[in-house]
């Protein structure tokens, strides 16, 4: 019964090592000299929502699409992501589309 939970617990760490490295971790800081930074997708329609809100509100920011990019997706799962899009801004990070919080942290100075 010991070797069942032993390897149990090692196919979940596995599984999960995204997450626990993540979270032994803290939560890290992304890249400050890019501002505002979105990890979203193209088919996304929330995605397609923030980068209208950007535009609406003159608010420049990059974008790193993870499904193109490895490293995008990487940070995008440092920072929590479990759906997109995901926004850091001025060491605020945003998941989902929420238009007053994203403004929020966008503008902040």
């Amino acid at each position: 019964m010991k070797k069942f939970f032993i390897a149990v617990s090692v196919l979940a760490l596995y599984l999960h090592w995204d997450d626990i490295s993540g979270f032994v971790a803290g939560t890290p800081d992304y890249p400050a000299d890019e501002g505002v930074v979105l990890y979203a997708t193209e088919w996304c329609g929330y995605c397609e929502k923030t980068r209208k809100l950007f535009a609406e509100h003159d608010v420049p920011y990059v974008e790193y699409d993870i499904e193109e990019s490895t490293q995008a997706y990487q940070e995008y799962r440092r920072l929590g992501g479990r759906g997109v899009p995901v926004v850091a801004a001025n060491g605020t990070v945003i998941h989902g589309y929420s238009p007053q919080r994203i403004l929020a942290a966008a503008q902040s100075n």
